[in-house]
């Protein structure tokens, strides 16, 4: 029998390396055409890292030593650090409390000289392999409530913290992880009650909250008077009814105006508002304890404050909508190169392709990002082992919702909340996380006859 030693392209799903180099490469492109000036010497600037896409260029590469790293590397690494490596995470988001550097509001960035590292961006990683491991453990019964509470735990504590920074965009990624645990049991009634709430703090921010409460005690009047004769058999329908009305009387009243008061900054929830075509039905509480000057010099910087809120997604869209179906052509967008968009390198990137190539190209790039998370998918699917199959449900969580927040922020259906789109947006920290994510899943895709736990 011949033998062959194993080698570092043994078992690796290439066309998951294909699409990711395919869209990064993309994404330098994309930031180069932002950045282009006709003046500029190429090769001084590629060399240079004075321009955002020859540094991303950097980062692509050491990316790329990171990858081999990592398919070089031992799966049951990943399985036997996974808890340790989730603490780290912890202590470094903690860590930016105190060495932390404040950008555009929020305090969730260390300097590290050549680039800011944002730990809450590569707690994610840490946060996916712990969630692996705690559902592979053969102890875990993930239908007791307190084997949820543990995951719910770990999966939510970074977005907790990640709050109390003002990062309140990032830490919607982590409800990604109520992906792998549906996948893996958690009762549906936990995410129809998730998308139920949703719902209800929508309804309230578009509509006053008296006009809801009279709703939501019609609809419970309606409810009781046609289940009245199952009352006798069953009282519990009765008092079903009666918590689900308080519930949603107390959240779309006392919950949103705390969320918009206490948790959400000013700006934010001027933004929430804006996107709905409301004003804030809660500033002048929030401002009682003002001064006349105060209350005057705010007035002043609300309305240029409400001369901005939508500045970027108005800008945004035209730059889009000016490429048309087949775009403008590489180099050529007026928009994106005139510096209208704001961040068009980094959060509204995707300007750029819209602007440059048109519906044509940017329902190409969809396709892309469709097949990377559809072979996600069916790699979790073929995998022998409970913690390969969690981490890629994981990975795939959390790459559907950067895309689909950040495009919707993009075109306006949702408010600007800082969230970049994978492997495409500038910067250091959000390519090594996708970079670390997505080739930790090869490698165990690759090792997945191994049954790890």
């Amino acid at each position: 029998m011949q033998y062959k030693n194993p080698t570092i392209t043994k078992g690796i799903d290439w066309l998951m390396v294909w699409l990711y180099a395919i869209i990064v490469i993309f994404g330098i492109v994309c930031i180069y055409s932002v950045e282009y000036k006709s003046t500029d010497n190429f090769m001084q600037t590629l060399t240079g890292f004075k321009k955002n896409y020859s540094k991303q260029l950097f980062f692509f590469a050491a990316c790329s030593v990171l990858a081999i790293f990592i398919l070089l590397t031992d799966s049951k690494l990943f399985t036997a650090t996974s808890n340790i490596s989730y603490l780290i995470g912890i202590a470094l988001v903690l860590a930016t409390f105190v060495l932390g550097k404040e950008i555009k509001g929020s305090k969730s960035w260390i300097p590290m000289g050549f680039m800011n590292l944002q730990p809450v961006e590569l707690c994610k990683i840490f946060t996916a392999l712990a969630l692996s491991k705690y559902l592979s453990m053969q102890e875990t019964d993930f239908k007791k409530p307190r084997a949820q509470m543990i995951a719910a735990a770990i999966a939510f504590t970074p977005a907790v913290l990640s709050i109390l920074q003002g990062e309140t965009g990032l830490a919607l990624i982590y409800f990604s992880f109520l992906i792998p645990m549906y996948r893996e049991g958690l009762p549906a009634v936990y995410l129809i009650s998730l998308i139920g709430l949703a719902s209800l703090i929508v309804i309230s921010l578009v509509l006053p909250a008296k006009t809801i409460l009279i709703a939501f005690s019609v609809i419970a009047i309606t409810c009781m008077y046609i289940f009245r004769r199952q009352f006798r058999r069953d009282k519990r329908l009765l008092l079903i009814i009666l918590v689900a009305w308080g519930f949603s009387s107390l959240i779309s009243t006392l919950g949103v105006k705390l969320l918009m008061t206490e948790v959400l900054k000013p700006y934010q929830s001027a933004r929430i508002y804006s996107m709905v075509g409301r004003t804030n039905p809660y500033i002048e509480q929030m401002t009682v304890d003002l001064s006349a000057e105060e209350l005057k010099a705010l007035e002043k910087e609300k309305e240029k404050e409400k001369e901005k809120q939508n500045y970027n997604v108005n800008q945004s869209k035209i730059a889009i909508g000016s490429g048309g179906f087949t775009g403008k052509g590489f180099l050529k967008g007026t928009q994106t190169r005139g510096d209208f968009v704001p961040e068009q390198h980094t959060d509204f990137i995707f300007t750029s392709v819209g602007e440059n190539f048109g519906f044509l190209g940017s329902a190409l790039l969809m396709l892309v990002y469709l097949i990377f998370l559809l072979r996600m998918i069916r790699i979790a699917e073929r995998q022998r082992s409970t913690f390969s199959r969690v981490y890629a449900y994981s990975v795939a969580g959390i790459m559907f919702f950067h895309v689909a927040i950040n495009i919707c922020v993009t075109i306006g259906l949702a408010p600007v909340i800082g969230i970049t789109l994978p492997l495409m947006s500038y910067g250091g920290s959000s390519l090594l996380t996708f970079t670390a994510l997505i080739f930790i899943l090869i490698k165990l895709d690759a090792d997945r006859q191994m049954v790890l736990r």
